[in-house]
């Protein structure tokens, strides 16, 4: 392993702040696809804190995402132990430039100038960890030179869902060429040709640098972003991980892409590619499960309860319940308790142009995931009617609701699996397996799990209304505003 000697600090900085469309109907708006498994140990997000970890750096990733997606990447990052990272909430989606742009005004702020930033993704996978320290430890020689490095894999089919970048004359360092041009998703010939010249790397989406030199090259190319997003560092809110950027000037930078805005219009001398043999994947959509081993012999590849007959080359994702198919071949089918998707595999990429068109009929399901995901644990709908709602709650232990009331709802509580404390009118109760209470309309409550294990209950809701806004919070030990977003009454929306 190359690691150059008196190298400057790395800090790794992970972009988290995308949806994930092409995953759909798993990834949705509020559970994008970055803290997914798909049949592994471990999320998106996880896969690749674990692999800067790696890396010869004793600094904590910085992470940059959506305020809605706060204490999933906490606890997501938590479960891996990593609890120091600083965790940048951005007010609303500008894209990567401001997002880059703020990390690096985190950055110079608190490692200086001279610091190296490696900013990857975070809905990615890379499965060749010691090649992928080797490679980005060869990349900081040219990064302390002054260079802006890109990080290029090569292709190993025709894919229209990545960028590509031509590589051109070596550098001095093994693996390292001048860029001669970056191009955005192309056509299927486009991408064909592309494959078969061998002259094309596919764009990783990861980017090496020295601070000073990314100040450098915004302050020529995107002034008012590099100045804006500097302001919305400065004037950040810290609330223990998470560091809340300043909302207006943050909300002033333009919406790009560092490959727009930056990449493509820097001097070609500044630039420079990596070629990456990482056992890198974008998991841009359902084509990727083709990454996984045959589960038979007619190569179909199968997560969950899966049963195919006298099919082919099927790729199938069952999320909750039994998924059979006979007959058919070349398909994608993905289930999900409240949505199945199915495509033919070359169709793959089409799925975000379905998820814009449901968005547009404001179906419900581009958003929310059928299970709901609160700092404290989860909720998941059983059954949904008129004047009542069914759930089953789950409470990590250790964690509390929300001191709480509603104005159009009562609701029923049955422990089925650990212990609760139940706080009713001020006044607490010890609640275990098999035993339940009952909150009337208009009176105070708070349910907390003091034990060892996961508290499960279920939840009856009856009513006029059940929609989340209808709660009023008094007390949080999470810091969420004392009420709840919006809803239109079927489902909650994550907050």
């Amino acid at each position: 392993m190359n690691i150059p000697e008196n190298l400057p600090t790395i800090v790794p900085v992970i972009l988290a702040g995308g949806n994930g469309t092409r995953l759909w109907p798993l990834s949705r708006r509020l559970f994008p696809k970055q803290f997914l498994s798909l049949g592994g140990q471990h999320s998106l997000l996880q896969r690749t804190a674990l692999a800067l970890r790696a890396l010869p750096t004793d600094v904590a990733p910085i992470v940059v995402a959506s305020e809605q997606h706060r204490f999933l990447v906490r606890e997501h990052l938590a479960d891996i132990g990593i609890e120091d990272a600083p965790i940048l909430l951005e007010p609303s989606a500008r894209n990567t430039v401001p997002a880059i742009a703020s990390a690096c005004a985190y950055v110079a702020r608190h490692h200086g100038e001279d610091a190296i930033v490696l900013v990857t993704p975070a809905d990615h996978v890379i499965d060749d960890l010691g090649a992928f320290v080797d490679t980005v430890s060869r990349a900081c020689i040219e990064a302390v030179n002054g260079h802006l490095m890109t990080f290029g894999v090569a292709p190993s089919r025709a894919e229209t869902g990545f960028g590509y970048i031509r590589g051109g004359v070596s550098l001095d360092t093994p693996g390292v060429l001048t860029v001669r041009s970056f191009v955005e998703k192309p056509s299927q010939s486009k991408a064909r040709e592309y494959l078969e010249s061998g002259e094309y790397l596919w764009n990783s989406g990861m980017f090496l640098f020295a601070v000073s030199a990314m100040h450098e090259v915004m302050q020529m190319l995107e002034p008012e972003i590099a100045e804006y997003s500097a302001k919305a560092v400065n004037g950040a809110e810290v609330d223990g991980q998470f560091v809340r950027l300043a909302a207006e000037p943050f909300m002033a930078c333009r919406s790009e892409s560092i490959d727009y805005a930056v990449m493509e219009r820097t001097d070609r001398a500044a630039m420079a590619v990596m070629s990456a043999d990482v056992g890198w994947d974008d998991v841009g959509c359902w084509s990727y499960l083709d990454r996984l081993p045959a589960t038979d012999e007619q190569d179909n590849k199968t997560v969950g309860d899966v049963r195919v007959l006298g099919g082919r080359h099927n790729l199938v994702y069952a999320d909750s319940r039994l998924v059979s198919l006979i007959g058919v071949d070349d398909l994608v089918v993905v289930e999900t308790n409240d949505a199945i998707l199915v495509t033919r595999r070359e169709n793959a990429q089409e799925v975000k142009m379905l998820v814009a068109s449901l968005r547009e009929e404001q179906r419900p399901e581009v958003d929310q995931h059928p299970r709901v995901y609160r700092p404290w644990g989860y909720y998941e709908t059983i059954s949904l009617g008129q004047r009542f709602q069914c759930k089953r709650i789950v409470v990590k232990p250790g964690e509390k609701l929300s001191l709480q009331m509603h104005h159009h709802r009562s609701e029923h509580w049955i422990v089925v699996r650990g212990t609760a404390v139940v706080t009713i009118d001020g006044k607490d109760a010890l609640l275990s397996e098999n035993e339940s209470t009952y909150i009337p309309l208009g009176v105070t409550h708070r349910l907390f799990n003091p034990g060892k294990v996961p508290l499960e209950l279920i939840e009856v809701q009856s009513g006029a209304y059940l929609g989340e806004d209808d709660i009023v919070r008094f007390d949080d030990i999470y810091g969420r505003k004392p009420e709840a977003g919006k809803s239109d009454g079927r489902r909650a929306q994550a907050a």
